[in-house]
């Protein structure tokens, strides 16, 4: 029988997860990582029980679905047309890391940066390649199991094309279109490129020579108090963002004056 610690909460006790890397590998992971977050800043759910998550941002713009029934299955972003933003989409395979989706899914809530968005320059931070002499501008992984790849064929058609593949062939990819907000695509790229780890329990790590992984015993109300934190700073975000949309000066039409504003005489 295992013994307690003291300290831990009632029949609490470690279990075995791993720190994977490159988090490009590193399988699918529990999609409430992405989903709860979205629930923390007003995002509505629309899934059914035992059906594909379905989800929509407060200002109904944008709709992410993750569906693992169908084949492929995986993620699907639809963002409408509205201003000056087309319509766009993002469709990501089901053994996307949860953490590189929400690379892309938190920045949908979050204020965009001043700077111009650049997706090449977080990968190239991370001393990934370019690969010379390619029809296309493609930038590769210093392992080379992970690209992103800006693809242009002949009669104009564009998307943006990334993915990451072992050396049994098991990976996953993503398209996304080129009208997909630029500063999306680096958020993307940003969270593809991170050189952190991820974590995944026992028994949900792929078997592949290329990933190293690292043995941590963890308490579930360890991963309990991290998923809050995440949720917790989904909701300031979200509250600041309010905050500051609430507190910008409302113009109103002046009133005229009735001396001054004189009567037509019939």
């Amino acid at each position: 029988m295992k013994k307690k610690r003291q300290g831990w909460g009632p029949a609490e006790f470690p279990q075995q997860h791993y720190l994977v890397h490159p988090r490009a590998l590193a399988g699918g992971g529990d999609i409430r990582h992405v989903s709860e977050y979205l629930r923390a800043t007003g995002w509505k759910d629309n899934s059914k029980r035992g059906g594909p998550l379905a989800m929509e941002s407060p200002d109904r713009m944008v709709r992410i679905a993750y569906d693992p029934y169908t084949q492929p299955g995986g993620w699907t972003i639809h963002g409408k047309a509205s201003g000056h933003q087309d319509e766009w989409w993002a469709v990501l395979g089901q053994q996307t890391p949860v953490e590189v989706v929400a690379g892309l899914t938190d920045a949908l809530n979050q204020p965009r940066s001043a700077h111009a968005p650049n997706a090449w320059a977080p990968l190239h931070e991370q001393r990934w390649r370019d690969k010379p002499n390619a029809r296309h501008p493609t930038a590769t992984s210093p392992d080379g199991s992970a690209w992103l790849q800006y693809h242009q064929t002949p009669d104009g058609t564009a998307m943006w094309w990334s993915g990451a593949k072992d050396e049994h062939g098991n990976g996953w990819v993503a398209q996304f279109t080129p009208t997909t907000p630029m500063h999306l695509v680096q958020a993307f790229s940003t969270a593809l490129a991170s050189p952190e780890p991820v974590m995944r329990p026992l028994g949900c790590v792929p078997q592949s020579a290329r990933i190293r992984t690292t043995s941590v015993s963890v308490l579930p109300s360890e991963v309990s108090a991290w998923q809050q934190a995440r949720i917790t700073a989904a909701r300031a975000t979200t509250w600041a963002r309010n905050s500051a949309r609430s507190s910008r000066p409302h113009t109103t039409a002046r009133p005229h004056s009735r001396a001054s504003t004189p009567r037509a005489r019939r």
